[in-house]
């Protein structure tokens, strides 16, 4: 692989690790009732996946044989980032005008 690539996959591999820190925290500090009201899955349910993805992306890399896992943990932590925290949010901030 010519040298720019490395170079390129592994700040891709670096970068990916704080945006699964970040869900996984982000779930941790948001009520629970607030996942119920906001019809997704629980609380531990949500710690267990961000936590899982975020393993993931520190247990393996992107540029070898556990590609697999660590690209399934990406889309874990980006699941959480894109489709339950706005609702999560929406659902504590009520109703905006």
């Amino acid at each position: 692989m010519p040298e720019l690539a490395r170079l390129i996959v592994l700040v891709i591999d670096w970068l990916a690790l704080p945006v699964g820190v970040f869900a996984f925290v982000n779930a941790a500090v948001q009520r629970a009732d607030a996942y119920t009201a906001a019809d997704r899955m629980t609380k531990p349910a949500w710690l267990g996946i961000t936590g899982g993805g975020t393993a993931a992306l520190l247990l393996f890399s992107f540029h070898n044989i556990g590609m697999m896992f660590w690209i399934a943990g990406l889309v874990a932590v980006l699941v959480y980032i894109v489709d339950v925290r706005p609702k999560l949010n929406e659902v504590q901030r009520g109703q905006r005008w």
